[in-house]
């Protein structure tokens, strides 16, 4: 960060990584990333948000989301490099912002394996009621704890695997959902207009709350950028997989909520709203398609909060090491695993008090507080790089230059404001003590701040 546009690789000074990876490639990490069934968990919270129309949410969000896409495949081409956004607004816009959007972004990383303990916890308790839910969420994130703690991390053949099981079972109940609504109301069951607008229940205000919450769905699309120096053809194939990523999830993310809510159309009847969609499945597939979803989605869970867990640990970590935070406490490996004990703990037992405190909508609303501050800045980054900075070689275009930057970025701003109040309290506190922060440690702004190595998450 303190070389503003120096090329990350220059010959002959920084090895390469070989280009081995194709569009296809791309694409098919990001789906993993995303996952197929992102939308599942946060059902029956957005159809109430949205007094049922999800699926229109989901649909406004892309439009967000594939511009945003755009901004990052581009700031991908002139830094491939970690840190993603962090760095493309630092190097792009200012050291400083550049900062206070990794700030954010680690804001994220402390909130994923909390949101995903949240999860967990409720998802097992569909099927042990009579447990308590402080003991599930106890049994849960001390179990992401242990596994961590031994050094146990997700592989790349499990996420291929879970992403299998995850695909067979959505399959599934499309094909089921379709034959449900067909057996009940024929084609005007299948195919209907009141999920993507209903007159009676339609609210304008509500529909700007609810998108800022199902943008959820999207998050993680920006990993692909990470990913940059890998790919053959990276002008072109980054900045059309993540497009092609965002397109994907909305729409098969909308076309299970469409069916989801055409299943079960009165959003105000769902026994247990977090779950929402388990209830879905079983209207459809009986108790069998409901124990697959619940176990697909447990396994799921798990999966994302050990990586969540331990990207938030070694995040820590490298800020640490790096003396962004203090080393003493922060910068701490155990000499026998190796890994940043410490730290694990530490997010464990922050995940754990979240999980007592704070509900599954609360923790996305959160976690997307921070997502579209990244994302607002990497738009504008984009918008100054390539239409007041300008590029060796590049002609100024008005359309991909200027509108379609500025686009996502006022479109990313209007989902942001959407959020509810105790998100951007939260999140404003947050920010506000990073910005404390960094006016400590760079002398009030008169120093470059010291650097957040993405690399160790």
């Amino acid at each position: 960060m303190n070389e503003p546009s120096a090329p990350i690789n220059s010959a002959g000074t920084v090895p390469r990584l070989r280009r081995v990876l194709t569009l296809w490639d791309l694409i098919f990490y990001g789906i993993v990333l995303i996952m197929p069934i992102a939308p599942v968990p946060m059902f029956g919270v957005a159809q109430v948000l949205s007094q049922g129309h999800f699926v229109t949410t989901i649909l406004i969000a892309m439009i967000a989301m594939m511009l945003t896409a755009v901004s990052y495949g581009r700031m991908a081409t002139l830094y491939p490099t970690a840190g993603s956004a962090y760095t493309y607004v630092g190097r792009g816009l200012n050291p400083h912002l550049g900062f206070l959007t990794g700030w954010a972004m680690f804001l994220d990383y402390l909130i994923q394996p909390l949101i995903n303990g949240i999860y967990g916890a409720l998802t097992i308790q569909r099927f042990f009621p009579f447990i308590p839910y402080a003991a599930l969420a106890a049994v849960f994130v001390g179990l992401m704890t242990v596994l961590n703690l031994r050094g146990i991390r997700a592989t790349a053949r499990a996420n291929t695997i879970l992403l299998t099981i995850m695909s067979t079972v959505i399959v599934v109940f499309m094909i089921l959902a379709v034959r449900y609504l067909f057996r009940v109301e024929g084609w005007p069951g299948v195919f209907s207009t009141q999920p993507f607008y209903d007159p009676k229940t339609f609210s304008p205000r509500m529909i700007w709350t609810a998108t800022s919450y199902a943008a959820l769905t999207y998050i993680g699309f920006d990993g692909i950028t990470t990913l940059a120096e890998d790919v053959k053809n990276p002008k072109r194939n980054v900045m059309l997989a993540t497009v092609l990523v965002c397109l994907f999830t909305g729409i098969v993310g909308g076309f299970e909520v469409y069916l989801g809510q055409r299943v079960w159309p009165n959003f105000r009847t769902f026994p247990n709203v977090d779950t929402a969609f388990m209830d879905v499945t079983r209207r459809v597939g009986g108790t069998p398609l409901f124990q697959a979803l619940g176990i697909v989605l447990i396994l799921a869970t798990v999966g994302a909060g050990l990586t969540g867990q331990v990207g938030a640990a070694r995040l820590l970590f490298g800020m640490g090491r790096d003396n962004v935070l203090p080393r003493r406490v922060f910068g701490y490996l155990d000499p026998m695993s190796n890994s940043p004990t410490r730290n694990i703990w530490l997010i464990g037992i922050v995940a754990y008090i979240g999980c007592l405190f704070i509900s599954y909508e609360q923790a996305g609303e959160i976690l997307n507080f921070g997502a579209f501050l990244a994302f607002m800045g990497v738009n504008f980054a984009t918008f100054w790089q390539f239409a007041i900075t300008g590029q060796p070689g590049h002609k100024r275009r008005w359309i991909v230059d200027v509108v379609a930057p500025l686009s996502g970025f006022v479109f990313c701003l209007w989902i942001w404001l959407g959020l509810k109040t105790p998100a951007q309290v939260v999140g404003g506190v947050w920010f506000v003590v990073g910005l404390i922060y960094l006016a400590i440690k760079s002398r009030g702004f008169r120093t470059q701040p010291s650097m957040i190595d993405f690399r160790e998450s």
